[in-house]
């Protein structure tokens, strides 16, 4: 079958990198690219709890865009085994079940919860963070019977999105309702980001609310927030009119645009009854702002910018891209005593009294008619045409893209 994989050695990750600086479309196009179009076997079954599923959609993630070009930190590759099939977005049919799978059957279409915790890799008994649900803090993620991978597209043993075929454990599998569409299926799992972001976080109703960056992630968050049914009046930063115009559609009051000269900081201030004062030099601050912040993008500039709009005792929950940040200015967390919360992935929620998969949650969310993403999908490719689908992914605003998504073509027999 084809796969899009990821490899990594320390001669190629130097060369890699070094060009990358000078042209960084070589982090794809060059013939030294960690990245390459292969020709592999399917994976196969681990054991007989295991199910193969035929991908009808693999979506490309700001992490995966974040790895391609070698800025993940050094801190994760423990929980990474090499090489692997990229992609952790997955909506496909069961193609393929082990004899002890109960409760799934081929020719179900499937989104798959991509966290490879104990339950996954067969340890017993549980760690203590799986026990209480927390399976995303999972103790054991580079032990067990598979090898090390926090998430399928990031294990060798589990294919990836980016590929024809995975498998799962049966854990992991998600039906998915008739009313619900595969372009909705694939933005399941970024949704859930989202909701376990705001269901660990949340607002009050009469909170004013900034979301920083308008991606998929940002307009998940303002989506979630909506089909949680909170009213909190929604400020969002964005950076272009198409990213705008979704944050309005999916419910943000206020959208404050940053690529519209330094105004913005004052415009955003004012929107949430704040006022901005100029130290003797340096950058100006913001004196009040929103009771909760929710950074959504990972970079300098939108941390600054988080840490100066959230209100004195206000929270900041940080779900954007994990990167090193230089010369962070950090007085007014000490200042205004923030309360700084990160947010990784999804777990289980409390929803309805009942304690949930969040992917479970979003997959109701949508059966309900509470939410569809499915205007978010912008552009979709084959396998063959990686290099143009991560150009597309990249280039935001020369393509007014939104999610990227690979539709993969079977070349495996069953």
């Amino acid at each position: 079958m084809k796969a899009v994989q990821f490899d990594l050695n320390i001669p190629k990750y130097a060369i890699s990198k070094a060009m990358g600086k000078v042209n960084p479309s070589l982090y794809v196009n060059s013939p030294l690219s960690c990245l390459q179009l292969r020709d592999v076997e399917p994976p196969p079954l681990p054991n007989e709890h295991w199910v193969e599923v035929k991908v009808k959609y693999g979506g490309i993630c700001g992490s995966d865009l974040n790895l391609i070009s070698l800025k993940d930190s050094p801190a994760t590759s423990p929980f990474i085994s090499f090489p692997f099939t990229m992609g952790h977005e997955i909506v496909g049919t069961i193609s393929k079940t082990g004899k002890l799978v109960k409760g799934h059957h081929v020719g179900e279409r499937v989104v798959i919860d991509p966290l490879l915790a104990c339950s996954v890799r067969g340890i017993d008994p549980l760690c203590p963070e799986c026990k209480k649900g927390n399976y995303h803090l999972c103790h054991h993620m580079n032990d067990g019977t598979i090898s090390p991978g926090l998430l399928t597209g990031t294990c060798k043993d589990t294919g990836g999105g980016w590929g024809n075929y995975i498998v799962a454990h049966e854990s992991q599998v998600i039906k998915l309702p008739d009313n619900v569409s595969n372009t909705n299926g694939v933005l399941v799992e970024p949704f859930s980001c989202a909701l376990h972001t705001v269901m660990q976080n949340p607002p009050k109703q009469s909170d004013i609310v900034l979301v920083i960056g308008a991606g998929v992630i940002g307009i998940c968050l303002i989506a979630a927030l909506r089909a949680l049914n909170y009213s909190c009046n929604i400020v969002v930063l964005v950076k272009y009119p198409f990213q705008g115009e979704l944050a309005s559609q999916f419910g943000a009051d206020e959208v404050i645009y940053i690529s519209r000269g330094k105004d913005y900081l004052s415009n955003a201030a004012q929107s949430m009854n704040a006022h901005v004062l100029h130290p003797i030099f340096g950058e100006p601050i913001v004196h009040g702002g929103a009771d909760i912040v929710y950074e959504c993008v990972g970079n300098k500039k939108s941390l600054h910018d988080a840490i100066r709009f959230t209100r004195k005792g206000g929270k900041l929950v940080l779900l954007g891209l994990a990167s090193f940040i230089e010369n962070l200015d950090m007085t007014m967390i000490w200042l205004n005593e923030l309360e700084i919360k990160g947010s990784f992935t999804y777990s289980t929620e409390m929803y309805h009294g009942q304690q949930k998969r969040t992917l479970q949650i979003a997959v109701d969310l949508m059966k309900e008619g509470k939410v569809d993403l499915s205007p978010l999908v912008t552009h979709c490719f084959s396998l063959e045409n990686y290099r143009e689908a991560i150009a597309a992914a990249t280039n935001k605003k020369k393509e007014n893209t939104m999610k990227v998504i690979f539709e993969p073509k079977s070349n495996h027999s069953q």
